[in-house]
């Protein structure tokens, strides 16, 4: 399948990117055209790599549920929350876009290919501002992150710990205006202490998907 390229000028290049301060000149995608889904609900789903039984439970669970209502799950095909939640996304049904930190030759990680066609088969787009060729530096994944964000109309935090990456993309989410929701954790559980930190700062705890509605309106 062949890379395509958008351009900011485009009228398929994603509204909800425009409006960045950073926003990329140039996006590259496979599968489905950004503007197919670029107008409907979506909610960003992120958070550790190192995923829990109870983070991959709760992931599982929200995502499903929002892709069986029609939501758009937008993700960072990563380890962890990422992948569980493309995939939950996937097993009802649903359309979910995944950005990578690198080009789109090449897909990271490599155990997520199958995911990454699985994504491509049902409609969904994989997406990134880096082209062909180009590696997944480190600096490339919290870059993502802001993109991440900025597609979704929330962003949803499943579990996170408190050094954790998912910790710039709720600032990220912040500074663009989106509301952060957050699913709470056991609090002697090392895995949930970046979630409940949150909610202690102000983001909105969600213990079903029902506060996730209410929020999207």
């Amino acid at each position: 399948m062949k890379v395509k390229n958008l351009t900011i000028l485009d009228s398929a290049y994603p509204s909800r990117l425009r409006t960045l301060a950073d926003a990329p000149g140039d996006l590259y995608y496979l599968g489905a055209e950004p503007a197919s889904w670029q107008d409907k609900p979506s909610v960003s789903i992120v958070g550790s790599r190192a995923i829990t039984t109870y983070g991959r439970q709760v992931t599982a669970k929200l995502s499903s549920e929002l892709a069986e209502r029609g939501i758009v799950i937008v993700s960072g095909l990563a380890l962890g929350v990422d992948g569980v939640a493309h995939a939950a996304c996937l097993e009802a049904g649903g359309t979910t876009v995944a950005v990578l930190a690198g080009g789109l030759d090449k897909i990271s990680p490599p155990s997520h290919r199958g995911l990454a066609s699985s994504i491509l088969e049902q409609g969904g787009t994989l997406l990134s501002e880096y082209a062909s060729g180009v590696p997944s530096y480190r600096d490339h994944f919290i870059a993502r992150n802001r993109l991440v964000a900025a597609l979704g109309e929330v962003l949803l935090i499943t579990e996170a710990t408190e050094r954790s990456g998912t910790m710039h993309t709720a600032r990220f989410a912040l500074e663009q205006g989106r509301d952060v929701l957050v699913v709470p954790g056991n609090i002697t559980s090392p895995s949930s202490a970046g979630t409940n930190s949150l909610i202690k700062s102000g983001a909105t705890p969600v213990t079903c998907v029902d506060d996730i509605l209410y929020v999207l309106g």
